[in-house]
């Protein structure tokens, strides 16, 4: 059916609609809207957009009835024609768009162009793009020109990352839309808003976007923004699996409510409700595959709410968030650690247990004062608490495949942590066009306390370290207090040109006691207090970074440039075996930046970004003080240490061809250290590794990536290629036993996606990624290693017969070089039937993981220093039978 309906459909008749679009004043208009519709249910048939020139070219399929020709610009007022028959093609010649005389506030037009480019946004009518009813906003977003939603629910936009998606201008409980994206009905959504991603300083003050991410925002159709929506869901299975969740949301016009819980033990953490797998871990929610297909098995609760409502001349977003899981995992790695003669083996099991409470509460609070003043606020609160148990066993042996040493340890730990964050903004724009100034205050406040219980034995088969026993409570307290104040002043030099100048402070003091005690004799009492394992230590800073700079705003052209200097204080401090270590730092480093977009075109965009960025060492960092927390990793700080400074730049171009329905975008990005803080290691003869920290120079990373995508409709069939690519290199250097080395690494991942849909039908989605590492090591007892894998999907979703859907996730894994008793391949399918019934309110479905029984989680991770292949537990096959309840009401007169 797959290749005779792709025959029959490029068989058919194509005709051509041209012209050219221009001005009252002959001028050619770029980006108008050419689109035909069906008289009868105003649907779109076939849409284009005039070229530079103002020329179009609309092609569509041949036929015999009536159509209608619509020509749509902003600010214009809209051409439309009846074609009598699509059996020829057709010359408009030059059609003239009549100016707006008035410019109205609001304008509401039916049959809307399915595209309109704005000065900085690119807008979509969602009403153009035919959707099955029961379609979400993921499925929406799909539909759009240039718009792709990978496995793993990334969005992007002509090749941009979109880092949030916004409802009517506010976040839907998350910031990056992915629970809008599955659980908002396409229906309800009017507009599909695209455009670079604002601070709000950039909002309020209507500068250009100094970002290369994007943004999305829903707007809602006015006459569906007043009413409720909801989905319920409850399944059970085998092997006493199960999964709950529940959405409601109810839209009042300027206020919105909206609740949302989930409870399974299927390891799918958050709120997600894919259409066909609904929780399902492994399905179209969770395109992991792998060592990240999630460790262990994981029992997750979850409430929360959002309260959203517009005020006059201000706005408030409120939520709240109950998480509640418990994660159980087995774990073994196998570790080759490379010295510069000879090498390390080690091999690992554990068995750990955690349990993990969280509240979590947040406001975003939007008010104008006046017109030219406005005012955030937006404090969050998080309080948590944890109890976990880890039953862990490790042994080591050299070269010659002679024992080291070996270490057992069965450890409890209960923690407690409270955290609060608030930001107040306070932006002013002067009568000054273009004069605006802004002041912030940011606090980070946060504490965790802790009480561990452990037990451990390591003991050393070669070399003169003693056995270490442990049988101890360490009880720890950290506290961490940051404070900043920012300033900034914005002066017009011309319409385009302006100065900018920015003063940041910043205060931060950490805080970290522990104290440990060792269990007295056979008695159950932990009294006997330990010196060696026992410190305090606090760090203590204080930054001001001036800086000054310029801004440049042409209609095609934006950039800002910025320079200063940091002026940093640092007070460290440590308490250890009665004795007091302090040291004083002070650096003074320069800071300079650079970002620039270029508009070549409404559909070519150019970005470059350039930053010079610092990290100043940490007090464990700079600190003679030994800490003998781990019996086999004696830590202890640098005081020469220097800061680490670096260089970073970003580049990208894309392009979107609205006319061929393609995309293409190149991305580059690169890190170059003039000073890196890296470990330094040093093993003695019984396997014990004596760290520190130490600088090194002139290490580096690039990455340099590209994407193209085409999408090919052919009445009911739709066709979309991807092809990405990306290249990896790494120079890093560090210490192993006194003695520098070096490491090269170099990665090339390849990927294909291929999407076939037959209207509603049928949907067909192969994809495969390909991954090859290498790494060459320079003084190190190992030359070069390498590993490649495969990873080969298809998703396959039958709607046919009506009211039945029928799923199949498909997908092969291959690690080349796993080793041992690691399997290097796996087979993933998940399978899904599911009826609608009772007008398609209710859902029965039944679902099966793994099939196959073949899941796993296995990975090997290379480092400049080492190889760890591991394993860790994962779910395995069962069957669930759920049912769905859907119910929505809308433009109902609730209040």
């Amino acid at each position: 059916m797959f290749f005779l309906c792709s025959l029959s459909s490029f068989a058919q008749k194509n005709v051509v609609f041209t012209g050219k679009v221009v001005t009252e004043k002959d001028s050619p208009i770029e980006s108008a809207t050419i689109y035909l519709l069906h008289p009868k249910d105003s649907s779109l048939v076939a849409y284009t957009l005039s070229d530079k020139g103002g020329s179009f070219k609309l092609e569509t399929k041949a036929a015999s009835r009536n159509s209608i020709l619509k020509i749509s610009a902003e600010s214009y007022q809209e051409f439309s024609e009846t074609i009598e028959e699509r059996t020829q093609n057709i010359d408009l010649g030059v059609v003239k768009l009549l100016k707006y005389e008035v410019e109205l506030n609001e304008v509401i037009i039916k049959n809307e162009a399915p595209i309109r480019v704005k000065k900085d946004t690119l807008e979509f009518n969602a009403a153009s793009f035919k959707l099955r009813p029961d379609a979400n906003v993921e499925a929406l977003l799909k539909e759009l020109p240039g718009v792709t939603v990978d496995i793993n629910k990334k969005v992007t936009v002509n090749g941009k990352e979109v880092n949030q998606i916004l409802v009517n201008g506010k976040p839907f409980f998350d910031q990056d839309g992915k629970i809008a994206m599955q659980n908002l009905p396409a229906e309800l959504i009017n507009k599909v808003q695209v455009s670079n991603t604002k601070t709000k300083e950039e909002e309020f003050t209507k500068k250009a976007s100094t970002s290369d991410k994007v943004s999305i925002n829903l707007t809602i159709n006015e006459d569906k923004n007043k009413g409720l929506f909801g989905k319920l869901l409850g399944g059970y299975g085998s092997s006493e699996r199960y999964e709950s969740s529940a959405l409601m949301s109810k839209f009042s016009d300027k206020k919105r409510i909206s609740f949302l819980a989930s409870s399974n033990n299927i390891n799918a953490s958050g709120f997600t409700m894919d259409d066909v797998f609904d929780n399902m871990g492994g399905g179209r929610n969770d395109g992991s595959r792998g060592a990240s297909a999630g460790s262990g098995i994981t029992k997750s609760n979850m409430i929360g709410g959002n309260y959203m409502e517009w005020f006059k001349g201000a706005s408030t977003d409120a939520n709240y968030y109950f998480t509640n899981s418990n994660s159980d995992n087995s774990n073994r790695t196998s570790e080759l650690t490379l010295l510069p003669t000879g090498f390390l083996t080690a091999k690992s099991n554990s068995k750990s247990n955690q349990d993990f409470n969280k509240h979590t509460a947040n406001l975003n609070f939007d008010f104008n004062v006046s017109p030219s003043i406005k005012i955030f606020f937006t404090p969050n609160i998080d309080i948590g608490k944890s109890s976990s148990i880890n039953n862990f066993d490790k042994k080591t042996w050299d070269e010659n495949d002679q024992l080291v040493n070996s270490s057992t340890s069965f450890n409890t730990n209960e923690s407690n942590n409270a955290a609060f964050r608030n930001n107040i903004t306070i932006i002013s724009n002067s009568k000054k066009e273009g004069r605006h100034f802004m002041a912030s205050f940011l606090n980070d406040n946060s504490r965790n306390d802790s009480d561990s219980r452990v037990n451990s034995a390591t003991v050393f088969a070669q070399g003169t370290s003693p056995d270490d026993l442990r049988r101890q409570n360490v009880i720890q307290k950290n506290d961490r207090n940051k404070y900043t104040g920012t300033l900034q002043y914005n002066e017009p030099l011309s319409d385009s040109l302006a100065l900018n100048f920015l003063v940041i402070t910043d205060f931060e003091k950490r805080t970290d006691d522990k104290k440990t005690f060792d269990r007295n004799g056979q008695d159950v009492e932990y009294d006997v207090f330990n010196e060696s394992l026992s410190n305090f230590s606090s760090f203590t800073s204080f930054q001001v970074n001036p800086k000054a700079g310029f801004s440049f705003s042409r209609k095609k052209l934006n950039l800002t440039l910025s320079t200063g200097t940091s002026v940093i204080k640092t007070e460290n401090h440590a308490l250890y075996l009665k004795e007091t270590t302090d040291l004083d730092k002070n650096y003074f480093i320069p800071s300079a930046s650079f970002h620039a977009s270029y508009r070549i075109t409404k559909s070519k965009n150019l970005f470059i970004m350039y930053d010079y960025k610092f990290a100043i060492p940490t007090e464990n960092q700079v600190l003679a003080v030994a800490n003998l927390d781990n019996p086999l990793n004696i830590r202890t700080g640098n005081p020469n240490l220097k800061a680490s400074t670096f260089h970073f730049l970003h580049g990208s171009f894309s392009n979107y061809n609205f006319k061929e329905g393609s995309s293409y975008n190149i991305s580059f990005h690169s890190t170059y250290y003039d000073n890196q803080i890296v470990g330094a290691s040093t093993y003695n003869s019984s396997g014990k590794q004596i760290s520190t920290f130490d600088n090194v120079q002139r290490t580096y990373n690039v990455l340099l990536g590209g994407e193209w995508d085409k999408t090919i409709k052919k009445e009911a069939n739709t066709f979309k290629l991807r092809f990405s690519m990306s290249g990896n290199y790494i120079f890093n250097k560090g210490f192993t036993n006194d003695q520098l080395y070096e490491a090269k690494a170099f990665r090339l991942t390849p990927g294909f996606a291929f999407t076939y849909d037959y209207g509603e039908l049928l949907s067909v989605k192969p994809s495969y990624n390909f991954t090859y590492n290498d790494t060459q090591y320079n003084n190190a007892s190992l030359r070069s290693m390498s590993n490649t894998t495969h990873n080969c999907n298809i998703e396959m979703t039958s709607y046919w017969p009506k009211n039945w859907v029928f799923g199949n996730d498909f997908g092969y894994t291959y690690n080349s070089n796993l080793s041992g008793p690691y399997k290097k391949d796996f087979y993933l399918w998940n399978t899904s039937l599911s009826y609608r019934f009772a007008k398609e309110k209710f859902i029965l479905k039944a679902k099966v993981y793994d099939v196959l029984n073949q899941n796993q989680s296995t990975s090997r991770t290379i480092s400049p220093t080492s190889v760890v292949d591991s394993e860790n537990n994962v779910l395995k096959r069962y069957v669930m039978f759920s049912l769905i309840y859907k119910f929505q009401n809308f433009g109902t007169n609730e209040s």
